[in-house]
């Protein structure tokens, strides 16, 4: 069954606890009152920071925002305000910089994406357990050198040789990942494309991302055990 994406968006409008008026979910503050909001449900890094879902950001303009919400949000402004506007300006503080961490980087902005439209990748599925089929050769080819330089190591082969025979076994892998942050780009581009298309076309997209982070997930954990069989020969 096709999972459906995350709804940040309540039935109805929550209401301000000053006047009582209907806020929009993505408002900071009370359209009629201007009173700070209380952070209630949300999910949306990108509808917080009033950007569409798009992975091809502007860094100034995210820095910008930032800084901007920063202000607006700080507690010092809130300091004899009511109990319910300091503890709000505290959650949307807080909220703010989860939000800004995630949308800084490329990476954890496609996975809060995929998150949020329905297709998390899972903290089980992070560490790459199951090797994907695209890199069965590389890992084949990687556990077979690292197996024949433990057994150097072992017969007391000169550490210059080991070190060079580990640079050879990463140069493979990096290839690897390099090709990998080229197709993640060039996926990132299509989907900001996409405002118009099919849902099934969308959903090709976010499927061909997700599949794609997995494997830069295990090509990550591939070139952290050269390095630790690299510190190992150190």
């Amino acid at each position: 069954m096709t999972p459906e994406p995350l709804i940040v968006r309540a039935a109805t409008p929550p209401e301000c606890r000053n006047c009582n008026s209907s806020v929009p979910l993505d408002e900071h503050f009370c359209p009629q009152c201007s009173r700070i909001q209380s952070l209630g449900r949300h999910g949306d890094y990108f509808s917080f920071f009033g950007l569409p879902r798009q992975l091809v950001l502007d860094p100034q303009d995210l820095d910008r925002r930032f800084r901007d919400l920063s202000r607006q949000f700080h507690p010092d402004f809130f300091y004899n305000a009511t109990p319910a506007e300091r503890l709000a300006s505290l959650e949307r503080s807080s909220y703010l910089n989860d939000a800004y961490r995630a949308l800084k980087q490329p990476v954890s902005r496609i996975e809060h994406l995929l998150s949020i439209e329905g297709l998390p990748l899972g903290k089980s599925e992070e560490g790459g357990a199951k090797v994907p089929p695209s890199l069965l050769e590389e890992v084949f080819a990687l556990n077979e050198e690292l197996d024949e330089i433990r057994e150097l190591r072992e017969a007391g082969t000169d550490a210059a040789m080991l070190a060079a025979r580990l640079d050879s076994a990463r140069r493979p892998i990096e290839v690897k990942r390099d090709e990998h942050e080229r197709q993640i780009g060039e996926a990132s581009t299509r989907w900001d494309g996409q405002a118009s298309a099919t849902a099934d076309e969308r959903r090709a997209t976010l499927e061909s991302l997700r599949q794609l982070l997995l494997e830069r997930n295990y090509i990550t954990n591939l070139l952290a055990t050269i390095e630790r069989e690299a510190a190992a020969h150190g």
